[in-house]
């Protein structure tokens, strides 16, 4: 199966460590990743703010870099959300049958870690140890767009050392929303204010998610509480080991 990391921009230009743990954790598993140089944004933010047309060249480079894959994986469900639902919006609205054609040939196969592992590795117990009391916080677009379910829950539970603590108002989103946070700041904030006295509330010493732009918003709101509690993206989670404790 030849597989490539879809690292996404954020990741790429701010939170590098959960590319290179989503990579650490695969090859573990026994999956030989590539990096396809030539990948950029997933042209997320421009369809949300009602730039369709605008995101028809970002969509065109973005099937161009992941063309012949079997399965393209990312640590992130946002953007996996956006290249499964939102480009083939995107590629009708170009009117251009060679993009549809390549925008249904790609998307497909897009894959959310916790899915890739899951459903085509078939593998909940990716061998991972870390000894701290974590709560999750389900991100908006893996559970309403993606579907994702309890699989993150489940890779979460086979790691040894781990206890697993209820996050109150789990479901409710976080507030930051990409460019809603931009546009509505202030309400953003005091989602993201509610959030964060739910994680204090659940006793964690960690936080994790599978988005790091939820991550971002709700950590800094930690930090700036100095509360004590980290934040941590799925993949570093699963890529630990007893070795690394």
């Amino acid at each position: 199966m030849k597989v490539a990391l879809f690292v996404t921009c954020l990741n790429d230009t701010m939170f590098p460590a959960t590319g290179q743990a989503t990579v650490q954790l695969l090859r573990r598993l026994g999956v030989e990743v590539e990096f396809p140089r030539a990948q950029t944004c997933c042209g997320q933010m421009h369809v949300n703010s009602g730039y369709v047309p605008e995101a028809i060249p970002v969509v065109r480079a973005f099937v161009d870099a992941f063309a012949g894959y079997d399965a393209i994986v990312a640590p992130s469900g946002s953007c996996v959300a956006s290249a499964r639902e939102q480009h083939t919006i995107v590629a009708a609205r170009s009117g251009d049958k060679g993009l549809i054609r390549a925008v249904n040939e790609v998307s497909p196969r897009v894959y959310e870690l916790s899915e890739f592992i899951v459903d085509k590795l078939g593998l909940v117990d990716v061998g991972a140890y870390f000894p701290h009391r974590v709560t999750m916080h389900p991100t908006c677009h893996s559970t309403r767009l993606l579907g994702v379910g309890s699989r993150p829950e489940r890779l979460l539970a086979a790691v040894r050392g781990i206890t697993m603590v209820d996050l109150p108002a789990a479901d409710e989103c976080c507030g930051f929303g990409g460019t809603f946070s931009l546009k509505n700041p202030d309400v953003s904030v005091a989602m993201g204010a509610d959030k964060a006295r739910h994680v204090r509330e659940s006793g964690a010493e960690v936080l994790v998610a599978g988005d790091n732009s939820c991550l971002m918003h709700i950590g800094g709101l930690l930090t700036r509480q100095r509360s004590g509690i980290r934040v941590m993206h799925l993949a570093e989670i699963l890529a630990s080991t007893e070795d690394a404790a």
